[in-house]
């Protein structure tokens, strides 16, 4: 029964956690604190009295170590931690010589700010060690050490970048063949989960509105996955494999098949529900019901069914090729697949204004001078709260929209944070035995979440500073207020900032993912004219469907309850027209394999050229239009015969409806062919 219920977890976890990876942030950093302040401790019980600062660098750096060192091996992140480290002890030497000349030293820390965000430049390395740099100076004007203090304050530093580099390369690797296998497994979850969904749809008349919207919920949440395999599989530079005879090739062409597959059984679900018989077959891999359906399926009369059973058959098959290859990597370690090397070329790098990380150094430097101006005046001993969030606001966010967004979720999870802390901090006051579990267990949450969610683990953090100064003696109301209004100035100056200074409006920002997808499928287009097939065309399709998800996280400001533009259901409509563009550049990439396209094919990729052609310079003005909801009962798509016509018709029928006119309305499957026919 423990063997049982271990394995469910380890499936919920792989469901909610593809590849473990947020688990595995939220050990490292949790890890690494935890070793890193009792490392510290020792150190002051045994040889030499340390300062608080040396503890407060410790545990921040051990923070920024887990988060933001990205780079790829042990050995560069070992590199860029140890740069990391050097600038941490510079900048609080900084910090700690002018600690007497107050206006001066705020002075250093704007231009520091400057200097850690333009950094960002230079790539992960840059990112990486202008965060340490950025929290170091942060942190020495917060604690205020002497000069006579800085060889003990050194300590904290030193410890924390040595444990958490450890920590990171052998006590929780990377593994790019572990990882692979475990978001294998989450791909085969979800697509069980899919499976069991239709399972209880089958033998309906028709599937309602709300399982409609729970199986596109279910396909979205496998994309994910999907995709996170495709980046642990290694691939020879430029990224298309030269042949299937490749295991890595293979794999990759395994795991394209189970998405389309699964993918295709929801959309033609949709249509006409499957069989109960069938799906529980592909759940249990009954060979013998396959084989029973596949000869029976010439003979179904009602031609939606027939699709709809052919493509169970097909999502049988590949959930079937990717146990195989589940159990081939669990018992030889995907050996046969050989590691790839980073041999990809620097790009030489913009130092204009031209360059989007530039403008946002400019504005987040703006943003922390406003934040501090204002900080002073409420408090000349807690400013640096306001400073710290202006400069995060704008981490991985590419336009004003996303920077609210972000602004917003810092305050409301600080908020609810200093309100829960609170509680907690009262009930277990003078208890460090309970206090101490309880915070680490609120740090290892609050990085766990940080993928997901921004809001949460500025939560949990806001719980550990409350149990932190109820250990400490200085918690108070006032002191909690001033931390919230603190965090306010800084999420407003940077929202401010945001939205005056270079602006990039959401809009803007989308148009430029809407030009990148719309370029992609030029691309599959034109690869297909030219008689081009195999994994190249599944290449260009897998770049469609990245630029998919960069439009919808473009367009996620746009249906925000905060937005002053609030159509929530124009965007989800207009998010779903790609879609199914992109799902059918998919089908397209995998059904054509003709050395060449025949007139016929010729025309409806003329077509759909010059729908890309009339659609792509309007940029994001499809996501305002209202348009009716049609709903195709009764249109059969015949992915099983002539896959790569009805992409191309069903691309083209899609792309119509991003700008509908009155007197032309989207044709079924079929009628793009018949009037090709007829010129």
């Amino acid at each position: 029964m423990h063997l049982f219920s271990g394995f469910q977890f380890r499936d919920w976890l792989l469901a909610n956690d593809p590849a473990l990876s947020r688990l595995r942030m939220g050990l490292r950093v949790t890890l690494t604190i935890v070793l890193s302040f009792l490392i510290l401790l020792a150190i002051k019980a045994l040889i030499a009295p340390l300062p608080t600062a040396a503890f407060g660098l410790g545990i921040v750096l051990s923070i920024e170590g887990g988060v933001a060192v990205r780079d790829k091996g042990s050995s560069r992140q070992l590199v860029t931690r140890l740069f990391g480290c050097v600038a941490s002890l510079a900048v609080v030497g900084i910090a700690a010589g002018l600690e007497d000349r107050r206006l001066l030293s705020d002075l250093v820390f704007l231009l520091i700010i400057m200097l850690a965000s333009a950094g960002r430049v230079f790539g992960p390395r840059g990112f990486a060690i202008g965060m340490f740099a950025f929290t170091s100076y942060f942190m020495g004007a917060y604690f205020r050490p002497s000069l006579a203090q800085l060889p003990y304050v050194a300590i904290g530093p030193v410890v924390s970048v040595l444990v958490g580099h450890v920590v990171r390369a052998v006590l929780l690797p990377d593994d790019w063949r572990r990882d692979l296998l475990r978001s294998l497994e989450s791909v085969r979850g979800r697509i069980s989960q899919i499976l069991f969904k239709l399972a209880t749809l089958a033998g309906s008349t028709e599937i309602g509105e709300a399982d409609r919207q729970e199986l596109r919920q279910l396909e979205e949440r496998l994309k994910e996955v999907v995709l996170m395999a495709e980046t642990f599989i290694p691939r020879p530079p430029g990224g298309v494999f030269d042949g299937a005879a490749n295991p890595a090739a293979e794999l990759a062409i395994q795991l394209f098949d189970a998405h389309l597959a699964a993918e295709s059984a929801i959309v033609l679900s949709f249509q006409s529900p499957p069989p109960f018989a069938l799906v529980h077959a592909v759940i249990e891999g009954d060979a013998g019901e396959f084989a029973r359906y596949e000869n029976i399926a010439e003979g179904i009369a009602d031609r939606p069914q027939e699709e709809t059973v052919r493509a169970l058959l097909w999502l049988g098959e590949a959930r079937q090729q990717l146990t195989q290859a589940i159990g081939e990597g669990q018992a030889s370690g995907f050996s046969a697949i050989d590691d790839v090397k980073d041999t990809a070329k620097p790009q030489p790098i913009d130092f204009s204004f031209a360059n989007p990380l530039l403008r946002s150094a400019l504005q987040i430097t703006l943003a922390s001078a406003i934040a501090m101006s204002f900080g002073l005046l409420l408090s000349r001993e807690r400013w640096f709260w306001a400073v710290l969030s202006s400069f995060l606001v704008f981490t991985n966010t590419n336009s004003r929209g996303d920077t609210a967004m972000k602004a917003l979720s810092r305050s409301l999870g600080t908020v609810f944070g200093i309100a829960i802390g609170l509680g907690l901090a009262t009930l277990i006051s003078g208890e460090p035995e309970i206090a101490i579990p309880v915070g680490v267990v609120c740090i290892f949450l609050a990085f766990y979440f940080l993928q997901v969610s921004y809001a949460t683990m500025t939560f949990f953090i806001s719980i550990v500073l409350c149990l932190v100064y109820g250990m400490t003696g200085v918690l108070t109301l006032d002191l909690l207020r001033l931390r919230i209004g603190e965090t306010m100035i800084g999420a407003a100056a940077g929202t401010a900032v945001a939205f005056v200074v270079f602006p990039t409006r959401t809009r803007g920002a989308l148009d430029a993912a809407l030009a990148h997808w719309f370029q992609a499928l030029r691309e599959l287009l034109g690869a297909i004219g030219e008689g081009k097939r195999g994994f190249e065309l599944i290449a260009l399709s897998q770049k469609i469907d990245a630029c998919y998800r960069d439009v919808t996280v473009a367009a996620r400001p746009l249906g925000s309850s905060w937005s002053m533009v609030t159509r929530p259901g124009q965007i989800r409509q207009t998010l779903a027209i790609f879609l199914s563009s992109t799902y059918w550049a998919r089908i397209l990439a995998k059904s054509h394999d003709a050395p060449a396209v025949d007139d016929d094919q010729k025309r409806l990729i003329a077509a759909d050229l010059a729908l890309i052609d009339d659609a792509a310079p309007r940029g994001s003005t499809c996501f305002f239009i209202k348009r009716k909801t049609s709903r195709t009962m009764g249109r059969h798509l015949p992915v099983s015969r002539e896959g790569a016509r009805v992409g191309l018709e069903m691309i083209g029928s899609a792309l119509e409806r991003l700008y509908p006119r009155a007197d032309v309305l989207p044709f079924a499957p079929g009628e793009a062919i018949a009037r090709s026919k007829q010129g």
